[in-house]
C-alpha cells in the first residue's frame, strides 16, 4: 500500500505542477514548456526533490508512449490540408530535405564542437531533427503570425515528429547492433513508415465511418471511443513494427480531420485537453528526471554545438527548402528563427538514456543532458522572442489585409468599393440573389450563398484576410456570423453590426467580436439614405491642434444620428471603425453624413447627383463651432 500511495502521490504532484504551470503560461501569455521545465527541475532531485519519476519503472515508459500518441494525433486533427496545400511544396522539403540537413549539420557539430563519438553524434541530430507541435500550436496561438508562416511550421511540426523519432530508432539500431549498411537503415526506416501510415490511414477511415453512422453512441462516448481506437492503432503499428505507432497516429488524425465530421468540434476540444494534460505531466516528469550536473558537465563545446544547430544549421534548412516557394525574406528570416524542440525530442532521448545505459554504452546521460540543454536554449531563445520577432519583420496576423463582408446591401457596398479602391481583396456574402447581382454589377467578387458554411468562408478567402464584417439587416444574425468566424477561422479584427444586448453575448467569443462603427447603428435607415441620395461621403484628418474639440464635434453629428464613422486609415492601413475605438491624432476618418435636404431643393440649388458617392471635405464636419464665451468687464 505505501509503494502504491508513492506512486500515487508523484503523479498527484506533477499534474498539480503542470496544470500550475499552464495557468501561469496563459496569464503571462508565454509558452508554457517555459514554466514546466522550471517547475519539473524545481521539483526534482536537483531542486526540492519531491518529485522522483524513476519511483514509476516502467509505468514511466508507458506514460510517454501513451501520451505522445495522443499529442501527435492531435496535431494531425489540427492540421488543415487545405491551408497544408499552398505550402506543400515548402513542407515536404522540410520534412524530408530539411530532416537530412539537420542529421547531418547536427551530427557534424556535435562530434567536432561537442567532442562526441560519431555514433552519439548521429544518435544526438536524430533525437534534434524535430520541432513539435506541443511547442509550436501555443506559441502560434499567442503570437498570431501571419497565416501561411504559421500552417508551415504547424505542418512541419506534427509531420517531422514521427519521422524523427523512427529516424532515431533507426539511428539506435545502428549504434546497439552495429549495424552500418545505410540501405538497411533507409529500408527501415521507410517500412515502418509505410506500415505506419497504411495502419493509420485505414485505422482513421474507420473511426470517421463510426462516427458518421452510429447515432446511436452519445457524442461524450464517441470522443472515448476515438481515444480507444487512437491508442488500438497506436499498439497495433507497434505489434507490426516497432516504432511505427507513432506515424500511426498522425495519419489517423490526418484522415479523421478531414472527414468532415459532425461533431468535429466536440472532438478537437476532448484532444486538446487530454494532449495539455499529457505534455504537462510529462514535460514535468522528465524535467525533474534531469540532473543538472551532467548538463553543466558537458562544457563549452555543446553549448557552441547548440548555437551552431540554431543559427548556422536551421536557416540552411530553411534557405535550401523553400528556394522556389513564395515566401518572402521576412518571413523565411522568422521560420529560420523559430524552431523549439518539444516533448518528442526529450521523451524519446529520455528512453534512449535507458536503452544505452542498460548495454552499458557510454553517452546515456550526454545525450540526454545535450537534448535538454537543446530545448531549454530553443525555447528560451526562440519561444521568448517570437512574439518581437514576428513585429519587426511585420508577419503578425494583425498585419492582414482585404475584407469579407457579409450583406450586399448599398451600406456595405459601399464599404467594400473603399477597400477596393485601396488596392485591397474583397469578398461579399449573401443569400439574396438580387443583391449579389447588385453587387457583381460593381466588380466585386460575390458567393451567393450562407456565411454559416464554413466552406462558403474559407472560399471567401477568410483564411487569409485581414477583416471580417457581418453588416446585414439582422443585428442578432451578425453576431452569430461573427462567432462563427472567431470559432473556425479567428482573422485579426471581427466586426459586426448588433444589438447593445445580443442574446449571443453570453459567448466566450464576445471579447474578440467588436461592434462596427457606432452604437446602435440603422442600418436600414443609412441604406434607404444611400438609395435617396441624402447622404454625402466625408473625410477628415484629426489634428493635434482641436483635437478634442474636433472630435467632441464629431461625436455630436454621430449622437444626433447625422454621422456614421465607416473607415479609419491610421498608419497607412484602412481599418472599419469599431464603436469603441479611441480616435488618435493624425487619424483620417472617412464617414457618410446624412444630407436632409430633399433632391428638388438640390437640383434648385444647382447640384446633380453623382453616379456614386466621391470623397470630399465637407464643411459641415470641417468648419467646428466655438463655444460662446462670456466676456465680463471690469
Amino acid at each position: 500500500m505505501e509503494a502504491s500511495f508513492e506512486i500515487t502521490l508523484q503523479m498527484v504532484i506533477a499534474v498539480i505542477a503542470g496544470i500550475s504551470a499552464q495557468v501561469i503560461a496563459e496569464y503571462l501569455k508565454l509558452p508554457s514548456i517555459v514554466f514546466l521545465l522550471l517547475f519539473g527541475i524545481l521539483l526534482g532531485s536537483d531542486g526540492m526533490n519531491v518529485l522522483h519519476p524513476q519511483v514509476l519503472g516502467a509505468g514511466l515508459e508507458v506514460i510517454v508512449a501513451l501520451s505522445t500518441a495522443v499529442i501527435l494525433f492531435e496535431g494531425g486533427l489540427n492540421l488543415e490540408l487545405r491551408e497544408l496545400g499552398k505550402v506543400s511544396g515548402s513542407l515536404r522539403n522540410l520534412v524530408t530535405v530539411g530532416t537530412l540537413i539537420t542529421l547531418l549539420g547536427g551530427s557534424m557539430a556535435a562530434h567536432w564542437l561537442g567532442e562526441f563519438p560519431w555514433a552519439i553524434a548521429f544518435l544526438y541530430a536524430s533525437l534534434v531533427v524535430v520541432t513539435g507541435p506541443t511547442v509550436i500550436s501555443p506559441l502560434l496561438r499567442t503570437i498570431k503570425v501571419d497565416r501561411q508562416v504559421g500552417t508551415l511550421l504547424e505542418g512541419e511540426a506534427v509531420l517531422i515528429d514521427p519521422v524523427g523519432a523512427i529516424l532515431a530508432v533507426v539511428v539506435l539500431d545502428t549504434v546497439l547492433n552495429g549495424e552500418t549498411d545505410p540501405w538497411m537503415a533507409i529500408s527501415g526506416l521507410t517500412l515502418r513508415l509505410g506500415i505506419g501510415g497504411s495502419i493509420g490511414a485505414a485505422g482513421g477511415w474507420c473511426l470517421a465511418l463510426m462516427f458518421k453512422r452510429a447515432h446511436f453512441i452519445s457524442d461524450e462516448l464517441k470522443n472515448l471511443v476515438v481515444l480507444a481506437g487512437l491508442w488500438g492503432l497506436f499498439t497495433l503499428a507497434q505489434l507490426s513494427r516497432s516504432e511505427s505507432g507513432l506515424m500511426a497516429t498522425v495519419v489517423a488524425g490526418v484522415v479523421l480531420g478531414s472527414a468532415s465530421l459532425p461533431e468535429e468540434r466536440l472532438l478537437r476540444r476532448f484532444k486538446g485537453q487530454l494532449t495539455i494534460l499529457g505534455v504537462s505531466v510529462l514535460f514535468i516528469l522528465l524535467a525533474a528526471d534531469l540532473s543538472i550536473a551532467s548538463v553543466f558537465a558537458l562544457g563549452w563545446g555543446s553549448l557552441f554545438t547548440v548555437l551552431v544547430l540554431m543559427f548556422v544549421i536551421r536557416p540552411l534548412n530553411i534557405a535550401i527548402c523553400t528556394i522556389n516557394s513564395d515566401l518572402n525574406w521576412r518571413q523565411k528570416l522568422f521560420l529560420s528563427w523559430v524552431a523549439p524542440r518539444g516533448i518528442v525530442a526529450a521523451s524519446v532521448a529520455s528512453l534512449f538514456s535507458i536503452f544505452l545505459t542498460e548495454r552499458g554504452i557510454n553517452g546515456g546521460d550526454s545525450i540526454k543532458a545535450l537534448v535538454f540543454l537543446t530545448i531549454i536554449m530553443t525555447v528560451a531563445c526562440q519561444g521568448l522572442t517570437a512574439g518581437w520577432v514576428a513585429n519587426w519583420l511585420q508577419i503578425n496576423s494583425t498585419q492582414a489585409t482585404g475584407v469579407v463582408i457579409v450583406g450586399c446591401n448599398p451600406l456595405s457596398l459601399l464599404i467594400a468599393r473603399l477597400f477596393q479602391e485601396r488596392g485591397e481583396a474583397v469578398s461579399m456574402i449573401d443569400t439574396d440573389p438580387v443583391a449579389c447581382q447588385q453587387a457583381q454589377a460593381q466588380s466585386l467578387k460575390v458567393f451567393p450563398s450562407s456565411a454559416l458554411d464554413t466552406t462558403v468562408l474559407e472560399e471567401a478567402g477568410l483564411a487569409s484576410m485581414g477583416t471580417f464584417l457581418a453588416m446585414t439587416n439582422n443585428g442578432e444574425v451578425n453576431y452569430v456570423l461573427a462567432q462563427r468566424a472567431v470559432e473556425e477561422f479567428q482573422p485579426p479584427r471581427v466586426l459586426a453590426v448588433f444589438p447593445r444586448n445580443p442574446q449571443a453575448s453570453t459567448s466566450t467569443n464576445r471579447n474578440r467580436i467588436d461592434r462596427a462603427f457606432g452604437s446602435d447603428i440603422p442600418i436600414k435607415t443609412w441604406n434607404e439614405y444611400i438609395n435617396s441620395d441624402r447622404v454625402k461621403l466625408g473625410t477628415t484628418t484629426l489634428s493635434e491642434a482641436g483635437f478634442a474639440l474636433q472630435q467632441a464635434h464629431l461625436q455630436a453629428l454621430i449622437w444626433a444620428g447625422e454621422l456614421v464613422p465607416l473607415l479609419l486609415e491610421r498608419e497607412d492601413r484602412l481599418l472599419v471603425v469599431p464603436a469603441t475605438e479611441q480616435w488618435q491624432p493624425g487619424d483620417r476618418l472617412i464617414y457618410l453624413l446624412h444630407d436632409p435636404r430633399p433632391n428638388l431643393l438640390k437640383r434648385l440649388s444647382g447640384s446633380t447627383p453623382a453616379k456614386r458617392l466621391a470623397l470630399e471635405k465637407l464643411p459641415e464636419v470641417e468648419e467646428i463651432p466655438l463655444p460662446s464665451q462670456n466676456v465680463s468687464t471690469i
